[in-house]
């Protein structure tokens, strides 16, 4: 059979299997989960870092991973023989949210087959154009864990933006990978640093636990070659603080957050988010770190 034949009875077979069985849960998953699913119609508006990123990540991943030449050549009628030496022709997204990077790596990579994984069953309603866009037929959807997800033995490509700051075993979650991709595959990833939010943590005491980007290349150094490793900050401004936490509940990232927002708290969070990071005019700003990691599958 043929690997997309094959994805596809795999794919049925997995949404019959529970999936979160085995999962170490270091934060309320199901709570994830609900926000996100609540946060579908307003994310692709208001996720403006994470669309940069999403293209970002896709410009790294075509410069380090030769990916820019294979696709020139692909398109280009006296390089028809290349065709069948695409690096990346069996392609797994996990974490895709509402598809802004998954449109990406369809419309530029043109893989044989794209399954799409997110822990939201929801978010399939919200990545319907990409199946209707498809006339091959090669994209799959199964909402699950991706931390104990069997991705198809042989995938070229697992990747992901602003989704691996969620998990709770990543070290285990790399070896996973590494055993799933194909010879010398390419695991390409965006997530978030230190630095990320640190306005909220520092107010709310609330936020994830995120890895420094050298706490990353050590847990792939046993499994990967590091081909591309970076980080950045992003300052993205708003009016006031309350529009800070409106964005944040637009993009469904309030995962770690349970306690009510009283009005007392809610006005002591707007003083203090002034009175420690604002401008002269009262505006503010909320600051992002996406990590940008690209590692290529060691032999065993």
């Amino acid at each position: 059979m043929t690997f997309y034949t094959n994805l596809r009875t795999w794919t049925s077979d997995k949404k019959q299997q529970k999936m979160t069985d085995n999962a170490i849960q270091s934060v309320d998953k199901a709570l994830v989960a609900k926000r996100f699913a609540h946060a579908r119609n307003t994310y692709s508006r208001e996720a403006r870092v994470q669309q940069q990123v999403a293209e970002k990540m896709l410009r790294l991943l075509m410069e380090h991973t030769g990916a820019a030449t294979a696709v020139h050549n692909s398109t280009d009628p006296a390089q028809s023989r290349l065709r069948n030496i695409h690096p990346f022709r069996h392609i797994a997204e996990f974490g895709c949210g509402t598809g802004c990077y998954s449109r990406l790596l369809l419309h530029t990579l043109q893989p044989e087959t794209l399954l799409l994984n997110d822990l939201c069953p929801e978010m399939e309603e919200c990545i319907k154009d990409i199946f209707n866009q498809n006339s091959k037929g090669c994209v799959s959807f199964l909402p699950c864990d991706a931390e104990v997800l069997d991705f198809p033995q042989g995938t070229d490509l697992i990747t992901s933006c602003s989704t691996l700051q969620w998990f709770a075993d990543t070290k285990r979650f790399f070896a996973r990978c590494h055993r799933f991709l194909s010879d010398g595959g390419i695991l390409a990833f965006s997530t978030f640093g230190k630095k990320n939010m640190q306005e909220i943590h520092t107010l709310t005491g609330h936020g994830l636990e995120y890895l420094p980007l050298e706490n990353l290349q050590a847990l792939l150094s046993s499994h990967f070659e590091i081909l591309y490793a970076g980080e950045e900050i992003v300052s993205l401004p708003f009016d006031t603080p309350l529009e800070v936490l409106q964005h944040l509940k637009q993009t469904g990232v309030t995962g770690t957050e349970k306690r009510i927002w009283t009005r007392g708290r809610l006005q002591n969070f707007c003083n203090e988010y002034i009175r420690m990071c604002g401008n002269a005019d009262h505006s503010v700003s909320l600051t992002y770190h996406p990590i940008y990691v690209i590692a290529k599958k060691k032999k065993n």
